[in-house]
């Protein structure tokens, strides 16, 4: 039976302290309340990260960011490296 109040079940409750959650943390997915967030900096768009990822790694995502654009630019310098190489093995005619 619910009473007054009572979410009911199916609705998460914030792994911190207990209120209904409403969304998760960016980096452990664990649900949140808004009283148990930091929100992000560096971003294009905000996120809520926990107390406890925010200790361990901080609220700017721009290191994050950075890794991201580093798996796009590492394999196509490889390419033009590779590019160059063949040029210097096989000079055209």
């Amino acid at each position: 039976m619910l009473t007054l109040g009572d979410p009911g079940p199916g609705h998460e409750r914030c792994v911190h302290c207990g209120k209904l959650a409403v969304g998760p943390c960016a980096r452990c997915h664990a649900p949140l309340c808004g009283d148990c967030c930091l929100l992000t900096e560096g971003g294009a768009k905000t996120y809520a990260i926990c107390f406890a990822c925010a200790e361990r790694h901080g609220t700017n995502l721009t290191r994050a960011w950075w890794h991201v654009i580093g798996w796009f630019l590492v394999p196509i310098g490889a390419l033009v490296l590779a590019l160059l190489a063949l040029h210097v093995l096989f000079p055209g005619r």
